[in-house]
């Protein structure tokens, strides 16, 4: 890695099934049980359950005057960007606002908004539908939202790869500040499929596992029993700087994002290439972006959302690409498939393991799938590691793929 071009990640906010913020995020990883439930709001579909954030209030953690105009995805993002300019040691009053960006992935907007507007629109009820129906609905409106709070008057993004639009999100966080077209930038993802159409959706497209009897059962990436994913929710975002910068203020540094490789599979508008060389191309530019090599690797934080499909894919392309076979993890096992989120929380959870030196468990693995025996899976219990490397993988449906190479401070 070239020094001149480090990136700083000088501040973590987390919102996901696993609680609010950093402690109570890597307790949770440490713990390694699903957040796996029954969610009334899904009562009397097929797949009812799903990975809900646990006591969010958005009224209290935001105020009324602003939180009731938000979605619930919105709110998290929100609630994690000052969160994550607060574990900067940052203050928006004082900041150069012209040279703050704010960058979100998001996979997709406002299922929730959708559901309820829409049956009005069907009943012919129009006078009910909500004047906020299209700013709530609008993919780039919380980037705005996010930029209006922080008073950051840069760039202002939205990307969109669909399960990748995280981890996108912080590779083009980390273009901005390498390319000078901003010193701080605010980046990373959030969603919520915990919606009703959401979840048939899915269920339709046969994605969701189906174990609704036993729920907390049903996320088990690279177990040879695994039938789909679970819905989730969350956000993360982080504060990226660059290395120099944040020296020059005596900041305390989490990590670096070392590398950054995007690809397309141009395979299949949803299956994944069974080969993976899309994937492996992501990786691959990854690592070289960091000039490292993958004997490098010290830890895998994969992609593996339980579908039959996809853990096979990135089974093959890591065993391949890493013969080394460094300790894997997969976190969707706990916190379910955070869609738009995943990719910023897992680089996030990334640089928590490198930072502990812990590697979280991956929940439900109970019989290694044939297909990822090549693979050191981390089940059971955390397991000690010593490395100061790692990589974060996030791939989506359209084949859109993005791989990170995160280092330790």
């Amino acid at each position: 890695m070239n020094a001149s071009s480090a990136v700083a990640v000088t501040g973590l906010g987390l919102v996901s099934p696993l609680g609010i913020g950093v402690e109570a995020n890597w307790a949770g990883l440490l713990a390694g049980a699903s957040t796996a439930a029954t969610d009334p709001l899904l009562e009397g579909l097929s797949v009812d359950f799903c990975c809900a954030v646990p006591g969010f209030d958005g009224d209290a953690l935001l105020g009324r005057a602003l939180s009731w105009r938000l979605e619930p995805y919105a709110k998290m993002a929100l609630v994690a960007a000052r969160q994550a300019v607060a574990d900067a040691g940052l203050d928006p009053e004082s900041w150069d606002g012209a040279r703050v960006a704010v960058i979100l992935g998001v996979g997709g907007t406002s299922t929730q908004h959708w559901d309820r507007q829409s049956k009005h629109f069907a009943a012919e009820n129009h006078s009910r539908v909500s004047p906020l129906f299209i700013s709530r609905c609008l993919t780039g409106i919380t980037a705005g939202e996010i930029s209006t709070d922080l008073g950051a008057f840069g760039p202002s993004l939205s990307v969109s790869t669909a399960c990748a639009s995280g981890a996108t999100a912080i590779g083009l966080g980390r273009d901005l500040l390498r390319a000078g077209s901003c010193d701080i930038a605010v980046v990373g993802g959030a969603e919520s499929g915990r919606a009703r159409i959401a979840s048939i959706g899915f269920s339709r497209m046969g994605a969701l596992s189906t174990r609704g009897a036993a729920p907390a059962e049903a996320s088990r990436p690279f177990d040879a029993e695994r039938d789909g994913f679970v819905l989730g929710e969350g956000a993360g975002m982080l504060v990226l700087e660059r290395a120099e910068d944040a020296r020059a203020r005596s900041a305390r540094v989490r990590g670096h994002v070392a590398g950054y490789g995007a690809s397309a599979d141009a395979h299949h508008y949803t299956t994944p290439d069974p080969e993976g060389r899309g994937t492996e191309l992501a990786t691959r530019t990854a690592l070289a972006d960091a000039g490292l090599t993958a004997a490098d690797i010290g830890h895998i934080n994969a992609h593996g959302t339980a579908t039959p499909l996809g853990d096979v894919a990135e089974a093959g392309m890591l065993a391949r690409v890493f013969p080394h076979a460094p300790p894997v993890t997969a976190t969707k096992s706990l916190t379910g498939h955070t869609l738009g989120a995943a990719g910023a929380l897992e680089a996030a959870f990334t640089l928590l393991t490198l930072a502990n030196q812990q590697v979280p468990p991956t929940a439900n693995l109970e019989r290694v799938d044939d297909a990822a025996a090549g693979l050191d899976l981390v089940a059971d219990k955390p397991r000690d590691v010593f490395t100061t490397s790692a990589l974060s993988t996030s791939f989506g449906f359209g084949g859109q793929n993005a791989a990170l190479v995160l280092t330790s401070a």
